[in-house]
């Protein structure tokens, strides 16, 4: 054998890199750009994938009507194909949103697209949101995902119910679930990969955990309390505690004197001015 046959990666090695490479552009393209900024309402989100590719998606998009969409999903199952299916459902999800339906037709407009044709054991859990910063009403529609959990100056508390998660069963129908939000109040959405993290003693992570985090975040941003949530989180959990991926996005409504955002021009942001930042918010697998 030659020193250039002993010294060169052999053609395989190329070929595994060049798929991790599109398995990891596959993953970006299932989570936003990054956070959104609008006057009187911020979006963030943090993304924290078990391996190099997952099941977990998520978006947040300001609509041509004023209004803020939101959308997390999970996918049965996990890595590439996972990830596979669940490009599928967003690009389905993202040619329905713009369709002006209600949260319910949309999550109905899915399920009936995905179920034309199944794939043999996939489906997905769907949160569908749209927020309104003038009137600060929230409305959203849930298929299996975990209740959002709403934080208030009066505490925490899950919001609506459950639902069948997209593509099981034909003809599936979703409730609607409105709340008018308050300055100050935040929702968490998340899958279920948040809850169920394990610590040393086989504990779940849980609603109480985590709506106790959720409570000391106080003032702080969508972003800060994020934060403050994952450090909690990898806190309590020991190796390997984490056992899926886990996808959060929070909506906070700005206190009064918060309303008057900065831009990156120094201009106040109005009704139809987003900002984004260039921040891709993804995070190593929760361990210690």
């Amino acid at each position: 054998m030659s020193l250039q046959a002993i010294l060169e990666p052999p053609a395989t090695t190329y070929a595994y890199e060049a798929d991790r490479e599109a398995a990891r552009e596959i993953q970006y393209s299932l989570v936003p750009a990054g956070n959104l900024k609008c006057a009187g309402v911020e979006v963030a989100y943090r993304f924290s994938p078990l391996d190099e590719v997952g099941g977990d998606f998520a978006d947040f998009f300001h609509l041509p009507d004023g209004m803020i969409g939101i959308y997390v999903g999970d996918v049965v199952g996990k890595g590439l194909s996972a990830a596979m299916y669940a490009a599928l459902v967003m690009g389905t999800l993202r040619g329905i949103n713009k369709t002006g339906m209600d949260t319910a037709a949309v999550l109905e407009l899915l399920n009936k697209r995905l179920r034309v044709r199944p794939v043999s054991g996939r489906y997905c859990a769907t949160l569908y949101a749209l927020y309104d910063s003038i009137t600060r009403q929230l409305t959203f529609s849930n298929a299996g995902l975990p209740l959002p959990l709403l934080v208030s100056k009066d505490g925490y508390f899950r919001l609506g119910d459950g639902g069948l998660p997209s593509a099981i069963l034909p003809g599936s129908s979703y409730d609607k679930h409105v709340v008018r939000l308050n300055p100050g109040d935040a929702v968490l959405f998340a899958t279920d990969g948040l809850h169920e993290l394990r610590n040393h003693r086989n504990e779940d992570f849980g609603w109480d955990r985590m709506g106790e985090l959720w409570s000391a975040c106080g003032r702080k941003s969508a972003d800060e309390s994020l934060d403050h949530l994952f450090e909690g989180a990898k806190s309590f959990s020991s190796a390997p505690g984490q056992h899926d991926d886990i996808t959060a996005v929070v909506l906070r409504v700005p206190v009064e004197t918060e309303t008057c955002t900065q831009g990156s021009s120094g201009l106040s942001l109005e009704q139809d001015d987003c900002e984004m930042s260039a921040e891709l918010p993804v995070c190593a697998a929760i361990s210690f």
